[in-house]
This record gives structure tokens, sequence and C-alpha cells, in this order.
């Protein structure tokens, strides 16, 4: 069976990760063949736990110019995303990128255009997408059953985080290192799936505390109200300060409310849009009869996984990716427009002015800290 070659660049938690659950052949129509680090530890640790076939290289360039692969994963500090895979578009390789696409808008557009250009598979790690209550409820918002959407609330604190996570390596949680905090490290995946189900907001009004829980630079808490076309509002509450902390989403439509929990979609289903018996019920105080019900998924849960296999199926047979790579502006988009409502203090419209953006970003960035980079790597199974 033909197999694509993969070099992965980047082997920290999540790259190290991916490297060793391709070298398992948990994907089979993947083989892992390279791998690229600019740390001395982290090649060391490739070549002590990765198959002695897989190459190792100190530079993610010489990776991509020896030939070696035919396609590509990043996996390196969020900067470097649209900077690595603009290379490997060019020299004609697949590319996939970690989350999130980049740091901002305006670089990530770039990278988008060259993909445009290229003629090559571009996707994005995005495995929520593969869980089954999204998938399910997506599949449910596009049927158009629960009707016009009204209301959207996200609590997601469950991404608690201890100061030695900050203080492990040296690019993390620094504006010039990072990018940014909670917005573009944990919640990435969380951004894209409120886009994903929900479409584009119209505008956000934010509030991103800064090192509230942690000492750190970057927002480590955040609260923010968004506003859609149709009159939709929502409200997105996240941190890595909360324990045990919540990851709760209600979504409520004109003809139906819908709780994600705990690995359960709870569909408490009208029977009669709420529009139509405001405007029709002689009682004050009645409301539309409806009935709960718990939606029954396939069950499926594939995440990392998941995503490479279709991948690879997309590259060898055209199947369906789980994420077009294009699609991680949107996420992006989000985080930078709640970024730059609070360093403003005020609402913003979506899309966000990007030059004014980059020029906020680029205070922070010339201010930035610098930290020791103590070379610890986590282990990151089953932290998402």
């Amino acid at each position: 069976m033909q197999q694509i070659k993969l070099g992965i660049i980047g082997i920290g938690g999540m790259g190290g990760g991916h490297a060793q659950n391709l070298a398992k052949g948990l994907v089979p129509d993947i083989k892992l063949a390279a791998v690229a680090d600019d740390r001395l530890i982290r090649l060391d640790w490739a070549r002590e736990n990765l198959p002695e076939d897989v190459e190792v290289f100190s530079d993610g360039n010489a990776l991509i110019e020896s030939g070696s692969c035919d396609a590509v994963l990043i996996a390196t500090p969020h900067y470097q995303h649209p900077e690595f895979a603009i290379r490997t578009l060019r020299h004609g390789l697949h590319t996939m990128i970690e989350k999130p696409a980049g740091v901002y808008t305006k670089q990530v557009r770039e990278m988008n255009e060259e993909a445009d250009k290229s003629g090559k598979v571009f996707a994005i790690m995005l495995n929520q997408r593969t869980n089954c209550v999204y998938r399910k409820l997506h599949e449910m918002i596009e049927s158009k059953e629960l009707g016009e959407l009204k209301r959207v609330n996200w609590i997601i604190t469950d991404w608690y985080r201890t100061q030695s996570y900050y203080d492990a390596a040296g690019w993390k949680a620094t504006w010039d290192g990072e990018g940014g905090g909670v917005l573009l490290n944990q919640c990435p995946h969380q951004l894209d799936l409120l886009q994903w189900l929900c479409g584009m907001p119209v505008s956000v009004r934010a509030f991103c505390h800064e090192g509230k829980w942690h000492d750190i630079e970057v927002e480590d808490d955040v609260t923010a109200y968004l506003e859609y076309e149709n009159g939709a509002t929502g409200v997105f509450v996240t941190t890595t300060g909360d324990a045990p902390g919540t990851n709760r989403l209600e979504l409520t439509f004109d003809k139906a409310r819908i709780v994600c929990e705990g690995d359960k979609l709870i569909y408490d289903r009208l029977k009669v849009s709420e529009r139509e018996f405001c405007m029709t019920s002689k009682e004050g105080f009645a409301k539309p009869p409806m009935e709960r019900i718990e939606v029954e998924t396939d069950g499926k849960n594939e995440q990392h996984i998941g995503v490479f296999k279709a991948f690879a199926d997309h590259i060898l047979r055209g199947g369906a990716l789980v994420a077009d790579g294009r699609e991680g502006i949107n996420g992006l988009m989000l985080s930078n427009a709640m970024y730059l409502s609070s360093w403003l203090d005020r609402k913003v419209e979506l899309p966000v002015d990007e030059d004014l953006f980059l020029k906020e970003l680029n205070k922070r960035r010339a201010v930035s800290g610098k930290k020791e980079d103590k070379g610890i790597v986590f282990d990151t199974k089953g932290t998402y």
C-alpha cells in the first residue's frame, strides 16, 4: 500500500506526541519519515524514542529541502506556523499546521494565498471537529431543524494550568514568543467550533485579564460578548485559573435549546417555535411545550488520529479533510478581535482592522520579557 512520507517540524509536547503515534502505525496511510527541531535535547529524545529509519534534522528548512517527505506537519511556536507553511507549500509539499493558524490574521492571509497558488493539500489540526458530539450538533444546525440562533453561551474553564506549565519553556506565555495566552494556546479549538457551529459574529466586546492567576504577561482570564448579524448574542468565558473548571456549551434557537456538557448532547425541542408561541399564546406566563431528548451520536472521537487519517485519505483518494487549513483564519479572527477590543477598551467590528491589530501587538512584543527555557516538555496525552 502506498504510504505518505511525513515529516514533523517541531517535536515538543504536541509534535513529539504526533511523532510517537505515527511511529506506532496508528495511521496506516502515513509513514513517519523525518523530524526536525532546533533544540538538542529534543533531537536526543527523537533518536532515543523514534525508529532508527526516521531522519533527524536540527533545522526545519533542511527537512523541507531534504526530499525525504511528501508532506509536513508544522508544530512549532505559533509565529512560525505561517512562515514554515509558506516554505513547505512553495517547495511542493502537502502541509498541515498545528493550531492556531498563526498569531495575526494578516500573516495567515498570506499563508492562505500561498496555499491557493500551490495546488497542494493544506490542512489544520482542529481535532475537536472529530468529536461525535460537535459533529452531530453541526449536522443538526445545518439541517435547519433548530431554527434561528438566538443565544450562545460557552464556559470553557477546564484548561487549568499551573505556574510550572508556563515556566517550562522560554517562549510560552510571552507576547513575543507565543503571541498570547489562553485564547491562542488552549482555546483555538473552541473558537473554531464556535464559528463552525454558529458562524462569525459581526462585533466583539472583550475583557482579557493579563497575568490574573499566574506570573505571566499574557491573558489567562477572558470574558467576551458577541453580536451576530441576525440579532443573536453570545458570551464566551475562558481561563486557565479555575479548578475543577467547566466545559458547557449552551445554544438557544427559535425551536430548541441544545446543551453540550460531559460528552452528552441534550436537546430540548419546542413543539412550536418560540416566536410563534410568543405572539399567539393568550396566557401571559405560559411556555412553549417541549420534549427533552438525549441525542444519540455515532460515538466516534478519533481526535488527532482522525485528522491525520482524513489528511492522508484526501491526498491519496480525494476524501474529505476534517478542516482545510484556510479555515484556521476564522477562529484566529475571533481571538484577534477579543484582544483588540480589550486593548482598545471598546467594541470592535469584524473583520478586524488587521494593520491596527498588528500595530497593537507589536507594541506588546517590543516590551515582552525574556524567559529562561528550561527545556521541559510535558506529556500532553489526555489534556485535550
